[in-house]
């Protein structure tokens, strides 16, 4: 094989794979779609057995959040509260 041969397999290479790469993205867009979907519907079914879905979502991300990340945000938004005369 020659260097012109070995490039172009080289580049159909590199197409084959950009193109198994898009396809994968696209796959798992098209799944975190549904799974928005199926979160939303999760919502509006907490939202119908009375919960506040306002507060759900604030637990939700409270939740994720590191528990020291999370103390050091309270701190911060506490003074800031503290300085407007709010608390």
């Amino acid at each position: 094989m020659d260097d012109g041969a070995a490039a172009t397999a080289l580049t159909e290479a590199a197409k084959d794979k950009l193109k198994q790469v898009v396809a994968k993205i696209e796959r798992l867009e098209e799944e975190k779609k549904e799974v928005g979907g199926q979160i939303k519907d999760v919502y509006s079914e907490a939202k119908s057995m009375g919960y506040d879905t306002k507060a759900l979502r604030q637990v939700i991300r409270f939740r994720k959040t590191d528990r020291q990340e999370r103390e050091e945000q309270e701190a911060i938004l506490d003074t800031y509260l503290l300085a407007l005369g709010e608390i």
